[in-house]
């Protein structure tokens, strides 16, 4: 669990990102998505929008007026996108250093005879 703050219209929010918030924003982002690609959808697909908006706004203190939401949101959704993009960058750093590394050879000491 991560706590940031965001800053909108002057308004310091604190957004905790859970799973469940994280989730939210992908949410939302693939209803965006489907709204998009298809215009007609948009009535079906607004009020799922609506909510998830919703759901997203009540993980944050303090309550946003209606005139910080759209800001608030947009600011969420690129604080998810920063943390998936360094936790990639960890996981390829991560990755880049097992295939770095050449194989461990085990030195079998010979005694000597006598």
């Amino acid at each position: 669990m991560i706590t940031k703050l965001v800053n909108v219209n002057g308004t310091d929010f604190r957004v905790t990102l859970t799973d469940q918030v994280i989730n939210q924003v992908n949410s939302l982002k693939s209803l965006y998505s489907a709204a998009y690609e298809d215009p007609e959808s948009f009535e079906q697909v607004s009020a799922e929008i609506s909510s998830t908006i919703n759901d997203i706004a009540d993980s944050v203190e303090p309550r946003a007026t209606d005139s910080d939401l759209d800001g608030l949101i947009q600011e969420i959704m690129k604080v998810v996108d920063d943390k998936a993009a360094e936790i990639e960058k960890e996981m390829s750093a991560k990755e880049s250093k097992v295939e770095k590394k050449p194989p461990k050879v085990s030195k079998k000491k010979s005694k000597s005879k006598k």
